[in-house]
């Protein structure tokens, strides 16, 4: 398995899902700290952490955060622990951590579900630009 830098957090997700890449790009633009890397959960890193963690991709298949001390948010709590650190005013939407998950992961699910339907699939992965390919673990 590639090893993440120390200071880097890694944002796993669905590689061939339109909303998830559309997603990463606005980290992606969004990052100025450069805090972020990224990974299809369908890469050999991908998989490995997921094996790694035991995660069971039938019950989350869309985002993962794994953090450099071996910590994995999923679902909504990495999607805002995500958009914590893009700077104002992204970052404000933080404020919903203090709903609780079940009733984030409710809606996130709701959205994870439909995600295919309402904003369309790839037929493979998304292939980083050279000028980003530094930022994507494969």
């Amino acid at each position: 398995m590639t090893t993440l830098p120390k200071n880097k957090e890694l944002i796993l997700f669905d590689g061939v899902c339109n909303l998830c890449n559309t997603s990463i790009q606005y980290v992606i633009k969004h990052d100025k700290q450069n805090r972020f890397m990224f990974a299809a959960l369908q890469s050999d890193i991908g998989k490995s952490i997921i094996e790694k963690h035991g995660i069971d991709t039938a019950k989350i298949d869309s985002i993962l955060l794994h953090t450099p001390s071996q910590k994995i948010y999923y679902k909504s709590t990495a999607a805002l622990k995500i958009a914590s650190k893009l700077g104002f005013p992204t970052t404000l939407l933080a404020v919903f951590l203090i709903v609780p998950s079940f009733i984030r992961n409710w809606v996130y699910d709701i959205i994870a579900k439909n995600r295919y339907k309402w904003f369309g699939k790839q037929d493979s992965c998304m292939i980083p630009t050279p000028e980003l390919t530094s930022k994507f673990l494969s």
